[in-house]
């Protein structure tokens, strides 16, 4: 098994589900702190950052088309304006914990916010600010994991991290399968030929063709961002 190079450069993917409220409410304000100050920390530890977050929290695109009253194309649409939603409010939270912040739109709000592209972004990460990528890949039909390793490799990051619901990689869901193995470290080969579910398979393909590493592990306390760069924290590293 390949060791995991080291990387200073991290591309984190956020779920929009992790940003809702107890109630339901599609935005947690204290979670949002928390996360700003678990960013800040990542960056004292030298890493720097970019974000990517998806839009669940509010709508899915594939979900509303597949009920038959909206296109599919239309419904990403949505989807893309709600991942925008959720890059503002976290800015908003990083701003206000010291941490320098841009949202980057691919879908074009001048009045909002500024549009990506790549050679300012990497001026952004380069001057020690936190980017946070809105509005996917711009097109619909592809997902936000997708858009995330994109990013990832436009930006030239060792790495994607997954932040999801567990603690790594298993061989089963662990939530029905007590039994179920947790992985330490894979290889994209490896992933593959077990048909583990890392991300979506257009994602998958791109992060194995770009010999991007992925880190999946789950941000809920005791864990945080920084705990699984640094290594304090279990994760799975899936590597070239």
């Amino acid at each position: 098994m390949p060791e995991t190079k080291p990387f200073r450069r991290v591309l984190v993917k956020l779920s929009g589900e992790a940003l809702a409220a107890p109630d339901g409410y599609w935005l947690h304000p204290p979670l949002l702190a928390a996360l700003a100050e678990d960013i800040a920390k990542t960056l004292e530890a030298g890493f720097q950052v970019a974000l990517v977050v998806g839009g669940g929290n509010m709508i899915r695109g594939a979900r509303i088309s597949s009920a038959g009253w909206i296109d599919r194309a239309t419904g990403d649409s949505l989807g893309m304006i709600a991942t925008v939603m959720n890059s503002l409010a976290l800015e908003t939270a990083l701003n206000a914990a010291g941490v320098p912040a841009r949202t980057m739109s691919a879908v074009s709000m001048p009045t909002i916010c500024e549009t990506y592209a790549r050679q300012p972004a990497l001026h952004h990460l380069d001057k020690g600010q936190v980017v946070v990528l809105a509005g996917g890949t711009g097109n619909p039909y592809f997902t936000t994991d997708t858009a995330a390793v994109l990013r990832a490799a436009e930006l030239r990051c060792g790495a994607v991290l997954k932040a999801t619901q567990v603690d790594g990689v298993y061989s089963a869901d662990p939530k029905k399968d007590p039994s179920a193995v947790r992985y330490d470290r894979l290889t994209h080969d490896n992933a593959i030929a077990r048909d583990l579910k890392i991300m979506d398979t257009a994602a998958f393909a791109l992060a194995r063709e770009s010999r991007i590493s992925i880190v999946v592990g789950s941000v809920h306390a005791p864990s945080s961002v920084t705990a699984i760069l640094t290594g304090n924290a279990p994760s799975t590293h899936v590597v070239p």
